[in-house]
């Protein structure tokens, strides 16, 4: 009797601990995987962008009466006085916005209070400027203007942005360093997250940048890696983006795709090949493969 109770409290244990080690399994393949917002759409854009993203913003808030929000708090601050804060909302106006908000602090308790998040929650779109990422960051992670931005994606609104504005849109922040932009892993990791287990690099052939993102993925092998040259986004509509503009975007998810051939390779580990992607081409994120027709 002693024996048999002896198994069954074993099994039981043993049984226990399975269940525990699927569900974290789980659990980690599930917070591993590459997603976009639910709802909304994210334009994301590596750098010198042209009025053709402009016009896509409009287009994609709802035309030029739409409420959006501006937020140039990348740049630095000796740049940042109120003229410059003036023509920066002229700018937009310039482009046929009629309705624009400019939003900028350097203080977390600022953008943690309900009058700085308010025009968040009327907008129908926020672009996020150039600059250093890493100032985003320091300034809207995880405060209550976080949390708007991540409820205008939620009821269907655009978050968009370019260089800086790009990078801070992925979950790892890439370039984050506040001595300099050349080191990859720097003191600020974390980005934004509206892309999840994603690095955003940006000015990607321009600078020659097409292989700095392997410094990340050689530590950081869960993440996709998404390069962006200048005047060249993407736009992400759930799990699913379809590149826009000029030049190319470089993926590197551990696969090289053949256009000639129409076929998907799979890399051995430690390779140093990405595949470039133009535009009207698009890609499943979640599956990390592009879409063939």
């Amino acid at each position: 009797m002693r024996l048999k109770k002896l198994t069954l409290l074993v099994l039981t244990v043993l049984i226990a601990n399975l269940s525990k080690k699927n569900i974290t399994a789980q659990n980690n393949s599930q917070d591993q995987e590459t997603i976009g917002p639910k709802n909304g759409t994210l334009l994301i854009v590596g750098g010198a962008a042209s009025d053709l993203f402009y016009k896509k913003f409009m287009e994609l808030v709802g035309g030029p009466e739409a409420p959006i929000v501006v937020i140039p708090t990348a740049i630095t601050s000796n740049t940042l006085t109120q003229e410059f804060l003036d023509r920066y909302k002229q700018s937009f106006i310039n482009r046929g916005f009629k309705n624009v908000t400019v939003l900028h602090t350097r203080d977390p308790k600022v953008s943690n209070s309900e009058a700085f998040i308010a025009p968040i929650k009327t907008a129908k779109g926020v672009w996020f400027s150039g600059g250093r990422q890493w100032r985003h960051a320091d300034s809207y992670l995880n405060t209550k203007a976080h949390e708007a931005f991540n409820a205008l994606l939620d009821r269907g609104g655009v978050i968009s942005g370019s260089s800086a504005g790009a990078t801070i849109q992925g979950s790892y922040l890439a370039r984050g360093d506040t001595k300099t932009n050349t080191i990859m892993m720097g003191d600020h990791e974390e980005g934004l997250s509206f892309l999840k287990n994603v690095a955003i690099d940006q000015h990607l052939l321009a600078r020659n940048r097409q292989f700095d993102l392997f410094e990340i993925l050689d530590k950081k092998p869960h993440l996709l890696g998404i390069g962006l040259d200048e005047d060249t986004g993407i736009i992400v509509n759930k799990n699913t983006f379809t590149v826009i503009g000029k030049s190319y975007v470089a993926i590197y998810d551990g696969t090289r795709w053949s256009a000639d051939k129409n076929k998907i390779f799979k890399l051995p580990k430690g390779s140093r090949e990405f595949y470039m992607l133009k535009a009207g081409d698009r890609y499943n994120l979640k599956d990390r493969q592009i879409i063939r027709e």
